[in-house]
């Protein structure tokens, strides 16, 4: 009980931080990232110009809320490309990890390989202890003019896809 009692008190501690380094990416900037897909093609957001991006970062293929994730967007693809939205997954795992976990969902966008950690260690989404490492799931979403207007710092996997979708469309209408 005293265990439990003290991790509590530590998430209780760190909410804040976390909360105040979720909004510290809104307004600036995406990334020029550049890393290779399943295909092992480079790819950069810089391809992505004109149009919105959700990049999301998740923790690992072929796990239940990954492919949870994975699925939630290839079964709205339509519905976002429709809406102008391009979908980019990264995680620290392989090109080749990446294309069988594509071709096991039939995935119709990129997943990024980062493992060499360097994008999630700048986007601030690289969690582990020692040589454990993982991206936490968290979603960027990226404007046309490649500006980050929106950090979802927790994602719930069932429904994200929905709400990337929702608030693209609620943000085209501001003016």
């Amino acid at each position: 009980m005293r265990l439990l009692m003290r991790m509590l008190l530590v998430f209780m501690t760190l909410m804040p931080f976390t909360a105040q380094a979720a909004g510290k990416w809104v307004g600036t900037a995406a990334p020029l990232i550049k890393l290779p897909d399943q295909d092992n093609k480079l790819r950069s957001l810089a391809d992505y110009k004109g149009r919105w991006v959700a990049l999301y970062f998740y923790p690992k293929d072929e796990t239940p809320g990954c492919t949870e994730e994975a699925k939630q967007f290839r079964d709205r693809w339509p519905q976002l490309q429709k809406a102008g939205i391009d979908v980019i997954g990264v995680s620290i795992d392989s090109v080749a990890s990446h294309k069988a976990f594509a071709n096991l969902l039939k995935l119709p966008f990129p997943l990024l390989s980062d493992e060499k950690r360097e994008l999630a260690r700048s986007m601030g989404v690289l969690r582990g202890f020692g040589p454990v490492a993982f991206a936490s799931r968290e979603t960027f979403l990226i404007d046309p003019q490649g500006t980050i207007v929106y950090h979802y710092p927790s994602v719930n996997t069932s429904r994200h896809a929905q709400e990337v979708l929702d608030d693209v469309i609620r943000l085209k209408k501001v003016p």
